[in-house]
């Protein structure tokens, strides 16, 4: 068969492309992090996380609009470069590969660390490679199979959130009546001020990273035109509404900061509200977070190589082809593998430092492209306006230039390095700005020159992949 015929396959729906957002989002992160961010706000983590959702929705609106004109991979590699500039869209998507190249790299890590906590007979490398591995074959094989998995795992984590917050309410309500189920205190905190709120909304905004990661998946869904807006903000709003939720009921169980150790607070508080049996139910739900995380973090890392492949930005025969059997980019899911064996040379705290300057990057980016789409393109201008197309954006835009501003030295620095052997890479391909960076069609139907036509089926694409 020739691989130039080889395309991937649309077969994911909304819900199925929601539940691949939140497992990247890994909703029992807002439990992982809780005493963090609770020492952070002094004991307001209900409105630190309500105050990051807000702040996210901003950027989730652009992510819909540009996933609307632009159906395709790639995410905001994709949109800066149609919408903005093929040059600024080549830097924006080697920012962006600073994020996914170590995103699932930490979540096995974090994962294998859970586990050799439990069981510190097997050395912690043993259960990292495990992650990989599986996730990896997982991954090969197919995102339909993926996808399976990870909404079995989804729905265990869930429930573990679910019985977390139940036992939550019923230890207060054993201990203060009804009475103590509603109170203003979580959201207040405990000498609380914007301050603290705010650099607490900063750590919380980490945990919102699904919405961007679904858009990557815009050639495996059924009808993308419609289905990847909405489960954009499905994916902020519901994930949101999670960490809102729960750090509420956690506030109320266990109120204030003062923590024995504030890395495992959820820990102490599960063991709390539940004995040692509930204790370990939790460890069971947090190890399979990471993994359905990972599962989806691989999948969408591999999905950007893929788009960039296409383009001939990365060497074409390696990461543009598909596997005649499979559909799927395995060279490219095979690197992150390989990537997620340097966290045996690392701990958590190195590792996750790369990823926030790239995250932070595309979310602006993002935004900023709207402005760039409704400012040069007449039909955009009249759907969305002046206040749609361009004040919502410029809020999302300075929203995360200010989270931004609020990261650690360490990691701008090393953002920066890793930017600069970016303009390098664009140097050579431009033979020194000369000429344009390369460019192919993203799918056969598309020409890549501009917007597409509303008039167009939402699923023109989809023949062509089938």
């Amino acid at each position: 068969m020739n691989d130039n015929n080889i395309k991937l396959e649309r077969t994911l729906s909304l819900k199925a492309v929601v539940l691949f957002g939140l497992a990247y989002m890994t909703p029992l992160i807002v439990l992982g992090t809780f005493g963090v961010i609770a020492s952070v706000s002094h004991g307001a983590v209900p409105t630190a996380y309500l105050i990051t959702t807000v702040a996210m929705l901003f950027t989730a609106y652009s992510y819909g609009i540009m996933a609307r004109t632009y159906p395709v991979s790639g995410s905001a590699y994709t949109y800066a470069r149609r919408a903005i500039d093929s040059r600024v869209g080549f830097l924006v998507g080697w920012s962006v590969l600073l994020d996914y190249f170590f995103l699932p790299m930490v979540i096995w890590l974090i994962g294998a660390a859970y586990l050799n906590a439990r069981f510190p007979e097997v050395p912690s490398w043993a259960f990292l490679l495990g992650f990989i591995g599986i996730t990896t074959f997982l991954n090969i094989y197919g995102i339909k199979m993926a996808s399976k998995v990870n909404s079995l795992l989804m729905v265990f984590q869930i429930l573990v959130i679910g019985f977390f917050v139940l036992l939550s309410v019923r230890h207060v309500f054993s201990t203060g009546g009804t009475d103590a189920l509603f109170s203003l205190a979580p959201f207040i905190g405990e000498d609380s001020g914007f301050t603290t709120i705010a650099a607490a909304s900063a750590v919380a905004a980490y945990s919102f990273l699904g919405f961007d990661a679904v858009t990557t998946l815009t050639e495996e869904t059924i009808e993308p035109k419609r289905n990847i807006p909405r489960a954009i903000m499905l994916t902020a709003l519901i994930g949101g509404g999670i960490y809102v939720l729960v750090g509420y009921t956690t506030q109320l169980a266990h109120p204030g900061s003062d923590f024995a150790d504030p890395d495992s607070a959820a820990f102490e508080i599960a063991r709390m509200i539940g004995a040692d049996l509930f204790g370990a139910i939790f460890l069971a739900g947090m190890v399979l977070a990471q993994f359905t995380s990972g599962l989806a973090a691989q999948a969408s890392a591999s999905r950007l190589l893929y788009a960039m492949g296409r383009d001939a930005v990365l060497p074409r025969k390696l990461f543009g082809a598909l596997h005649p059997r499979f559909h799927t980019p395995v060279f490219s899911i095979v690197l992150t593998g390989c990537i997620g064996v340097i966290a045996l040379f690392m701990d958590v705290l190195s590792a996750a430092s790369f990823i926030n300057f790239g995250a932070f990057i595309a979310f602006t980016m993002v935004n900023l492209s709207v402005i760039f789409l409704v400012s040069k393109d007449a039909d955009a201008k009249r759907r969305y306006g002046v206040f749609k197309g361009m004040v919502v954006p410029l809020i999302g835009a300075m929203v995360n230039l200010w989270l931004m501003s609020k990261l650690d030295i360490n990691a701008v620095i090393l953002g920066l390095i890793w930017l600069l052997i970016g303009v390098a890479q664009l140097v050579y391909l431009t033979r020194f700005f000369r000429r344009e960076p390369p460019e192919v069609a993203f799918d056969e139907s598309d020409s890549g020159s501009g917007p597409e036509s509303e008039s167009e089926p939402a699923t023109a694409s989809a023949d062509a992949h089938r």
